[in-house]
């Protein structure tokens, strides 16, 4: 599978347009070009959708999907993961590369954490300098988070989880949604060095950019699953909170320490926490500010599971393959939920109508009545999810 993308904003300037433009080598596995910055991905031979040498300078030739994004390139002109090393042809030996190395050098995760039927991705990664989203073939697309050390996040973090949540908003071939942050730590929250530097004027002119973001992934119409290994505090708690279902491992901490730094949680911490577990609850877990064990989580509705560390992310890819096997009723079902708890009862319910009244238009609803009919719940197979 082949995938381009049109990087359209923000414009360089000149300097990095001739900089980059030096890529636009025929036998190389990247093709650059200037002024339109269009560059064509392939998986493990070299490109052949007409984006190679002096056709590269012609958008129209490239018969792939573009994707858009706000920014993949480093301030230095370069791609991201042109810093972090040589690519790797798959079938190398993965020692001593960085995570994303290893997920590119091959069609599948060389995790050991993983095993053959969980691992991803078998399609070709979009790519951010810290948020990758990979597919599988199975339709689960996992957004998975890569800063060392700790996954703290950043601006450009925020902006690369708003550019991942509308590719898997958008993209019609994935079915659901894992988020990840590796198998040592889920996110321990956002950047501090960054924040204190950050005047009252600089965050209100952001306008909320981690929040939106967060949003963002909120709204993906999909079933959304956090697999959350180690850390899980402040932001990053708050990022897990934007899923459906939160697998927590044995070894993880959640908490919403801001508190304890002088202000409160500024990304969901306060609303989405308090619509989860109740007001008693989170007022305890904001207040205190303290770190909590994956069972202490799961006694208090935080997580919804706990399992071994190392199988965390695989039972949830195996729960999210289910669900992308679901029907169309599934994102009929989040809207009504997560839209009608923000509403009055009256205001619900006639978003309940409403919705309900709509998945008869599907086929979805005609193979799954037909299929009850034939053969009891259970055995239908969909199609429109």
């Amino acid at each position: 599978m082949r995938r381009c993308w049109r990087l359209t904003s923000p414009r360089p300037s000149r300097t990095r347009i001739r900089r980059i433009a030096t890529r636009s080598d025929p036998t190389s596995r990247w093709c650059w070009n200037s002024p339109d910055l269009t560059w064509c991905r392939s998986t493990g031979s070299l490109p052949d959708c007409g984006q190679r040498g002096s056709e590269a300078t012609d958008p129209s030739r490239c018969r792939r999907r573009r994707w858009r994004s706000t920014r993949v390139t480093s301030s230095r002109g370069r791609p991201p993961w042109a810093a972090r090393g040589p690519r790797l042809p798959p079938g190398s030996p993965a020692s001593g590369a960085t995570t994303l190395d290893r997920l590119r050098a091959s069609t599948r995760v060389q995790r050991g954490c993983c095993p053959e039927e969980a691992r991803i991705p078998q399609k070709e990664p979009i790519v951010g300098e810290f948020v990758t989203v990979l597919t599988d073939d199975h339709g689960v697309a996992t957004i998975r988070l890569d800063r060392a050390p700790v996954n703290a996040l950043n601006e450009q973090v925020w902006g690369e989880f708003g550019e991942a949540a509308a590719q898997c908003t958008e993209d019609a071939d994935i079915r659901a949604v894992v988020l990840w942050g590796g198998p040592k730590v889920f996110a321990a929250g956002a950047d501090i060095k960054y924040m204190k530097e950050v005047s009252y004027q600089e965050f209100f002119a952001s306008g909320g950019g981690l929040q939106r973001a967060f949003e963002a992934l909120a709204r993906i119409p999909k079933v959304v699953i956090a697999a959350i290994n180690g850390y899980a505090l402040g932001g990053g708690c708050e990022w897990a909170l934007t899923a459906d279902f939160r697998y927590a491992a044995d070894n993880a901490q959640l908490g919403q320490p801001e508190i304890l730094l002088g202000i409160i949680p500024g990304a969901g911490g306060t609303q989405r926490l308090t619509r989860l577990v109740g007001v008693a609850k989170a007022k305890e877990i904001v207040y205190s500010g303290r770190f909590y064990s994956a069972e202490e989580a799961r006694e208090l509705g935080l997580v919804d599971c706990v399992h071994p560390a190392d199988e965390v992310y695989d039972r949830a890819v195996e729960t999210a393959r289910q669900y992308a096997k679901g029907p169309y009723a599934l994102r009929m079902a989040k809207k009504a939920i997560d839209e009608g708890i923000e509403m009055d009862l009256d205001s619900a319910l006639r978003l309940e109508t409403t919705l309900f009244t709509a998945t008869f238009a599907t086929e979805d609803a005609r193979i799954g009545m037909q299929s009850f009919v034939d053969s009891g719940p259970g055995k239908a197979e969909f199609k429109q999810n």
